[in-house]
């Protein structure tokens, strides 16, 4: 199995906000693993148990369902469509079980999305759980905990 180096997870998360920055969504989607799951919980303490409610808990086929909306040219709430812009602090490897091909990163970050004359900012963490699949890189678990996700929030229309 191959192993990843520090640099090389660190460029991961920077390359998975680039393509969304970007609305490079296929490429972005291929990150994930046929398994993944991409969960914004309602607190950050909250466990990761199916007992709770979320934000977003989606796996692989509702992110495909979110890009697909997201590129149609029905998707009137979409015109003109969103934009989204991710500032990320150095990605921490909190685990690296290299003999699994297991990685676990942390992320603070600020992302802002904007659409017309409104704009809304998010901040948080990012937790990425990262999996090695045929000697690559992808994405098993992407944890999104908001700072205020336990306040009203209006409507994320792109990833975060």
């Amino acid at each position: 199995m191959r192993v990843f180096p520090h640099d090389e997870l660190v460029a991961f998360v920077y390359r998975e906000a680039r393509l969304l920055d970007e609305r490079r969504y296929e490429e972005w989607l291929a990150l994930y693993a046929d398994d993944a799951r991409y969960w914004m919980p309602l607190s950050p303490d909250q466990p990761d148990t199916g007992l709770h409610g979320a934000l977003m808990d989606e796996d692989r086929l509702l992110l495909r369902i979110r890009i697909e909306r997201l590129a149609g040219r029905r998707t009137f709430s979409q015109q003109p469509a969103s934009r989204g812009h991710h500032l990320l602090q150095q990605p921490h490897v909190d685990r690296a079980d290299h003999e699994r091909g297991a990685y676990v990163l942390r992320t603070p970050f600020h992302y802002v999305e904007t659409r017309r004359d409104e704009q809304t900012l998010f901040a948080g963490w990012y937790t990425h759980e990262l999996a090695v699949c045929d000697d690559t890189l992808r994405i098993r678990v992407k944890r999104v905990d908001l700072v205020n996700a336990d306040a009203p929030l209006g409507s994320i229309h792109l990833p975060v």
